[in-house]
């Protein structure tokens, strides 16, 4: 029997991301995923390691891994829409979690208990869903910060919305972050070797 897990979650590649902006350049939600991961870790090592919590980076990173796994089913639905009243956000949440026991339906048998934490919301701590969450906004963040850098003003509004979103959570984590990673996202390439030397 064939187990098409990975077959749908390479599928992650063609689901556009920012639908109803116009963008200097596109992202996908697989890209989105691996900069999460990236982020979650990140916060999980900043968590760990400056504030002296007991968050594992690793398991940060797998849960931001398929934070969106299951849009392979459901396609990207725009923060706008997904949030517009609570009514839509709960049919919403009822749909991820039918597309999550649909996809873990596909992990072959033996693996199922492996993936299925990470393929449900909430399967994890408070504290580390809080982390992931803030590596999802952050990363919308980050992408705010990169296209208007290009000029794009399209994302003006979004950046500030993420920005007070982030300052909001009240995750030391977060601030921490924000304060030292993200101005170099405004710089250009010649600029930031230009500060490494």
């Amino acid at each position: 029997m064939s187990n098409p897990f990975l077959a749908y979650l390479y599928r992650l590649q063609n689901i556009e991301r920012w639908s109803l902006m116009r963008k200097t350049y596109g992202e996908n939600v697989a890209e989105h995923s691996f900069h999460t991961a990236l982020i979650a870790h990140l916060l999980g090592s900043i968590s760990r390691h400056v504030f002296g919590k007991d968050i594992d980076p690793d398991q940060a990173a797998s849960y931001a891994l398929f934070h969106d796994a299951t849009e392979v089913f459901t396609g990207d639905i725009p923060t706008p829409v997904k949030h517009h009243n609570p009514d839509i956000l709960s049919n919403f949440r009822q749909i991820e979690a039918l597309a999550a026991d649909r996809l873990l339906a596909t992990v072959p048998e033996e693996l199922q208990e492996a993936y299925r934490p990470l393929l449900h919301r909430g399967s994890e701590s408070p504290e580390l869903a809080k982390l992931v969450k803030a590596a999802d906004v952050l990363d919308a963040y980050l992408k705010c910060v990169s296209e208007m850098s290009a000029g794009n003003r399209e994302f003006a509004t979004a950046r500030r919305q993420m920005e007070e979103r982030l300052r909001g959570m009240n995750l030391p984590e977060v601030d921490w972050f924000l304060d030292r990673l993200t101005a170099s996202f405004e710089r250009t390439v010649d600029e930031l070797a230009e500060e490494e030397a």
